[in-house]
């Protein structure tokens, strides 16, 4: 290959890796502004309230009269009732289990190798950690409202019924569509449980 032939080829290499990494730049930034420029607040709430299943890893820190707990958990969903969820931290409970199939639960615990099922658990506990949970109170509420701040949008649900799960809010990224994190509140106003969404991925 003469000197000719090799600057031909590699000016041809240079262009072909430079339209496939503008390409690969143009497709990312045009994902990116999808939601925040093309789809307005309402678009970005019915794509939350319509997911069929995610995935996420949340911290969750409970805040009680006498001392403050945190948590690092796993949290996988499926339509119409099918979820689990599993702490990875603290290390004293990590790998415990909790299915959610129907009107069964199922708790497990790997350390211990312990099982146990609970039917028609509804009526025994109520978890708000759940973002489906969230999504379905939404729905059926009729003290439902959304308010927008800065970069987010802020569903709020309240139910006067409730004096510790009084107030529910979910944070919603603009730019992203995706849920960044939750607060519950009691009657007094005092955040009881504070989540902060790590990492989610929402499916529909």
């Amino acid at each position: 290959m003469d000197y000719r032939k090799l600057l031909k080829f590699i000016f041809i290499c240079f262009f072909i890796f430079g339209c496939i990494f503008f390409g690969l730049f143009f497709i990312n930034k045009t994902k990116k502004m999808k939601w925040g420029n093309n789809r307005n607040s309402q678009e970005i709430i019915d794509h939350i309230l319509n997911i069929s299943s995610y995935e996420a890893i949340i911290e969750v820190e409970v805040n009680s009269n006498k001392n403050t707990n945190k948590y690092l958990i796993e949290q996988t969903y499926v339509a119409p009732n099918t979820s689990e969820q599993e702490v990875i931290e603290p290390e004293n409970i990590q790998g415990i289990k909790i299915i959610k199939n129907e009107n069964e639960l199922k708790v497990e615990n790997t350390k211990m190798d312990l099982i146990k099922i609970y039917n028609h658990y509804e009526y025994m506990t109520d978890n708000c950690l759940d973002l489906n949970a969230f999504i379905e109170d939404y729905k059926g509420i009729n003290k439902q409202k959304y308010e927008e701040k800065d970069n987010e949008i802020i569903l709020t649900i309240e139910n006067k019924d409730e004096k510790y799960h009084r107030t529910r809010m979910l944070y919603i990224s603009k730019e992203t569509g995706k849920p960044t994190k939750m607060e519950v509140k009691d009657n007094n106003k005092k955040t009881l449980i504070y989540i902060l969404y790590k990492e989610v991925e929402l499916n529909h």
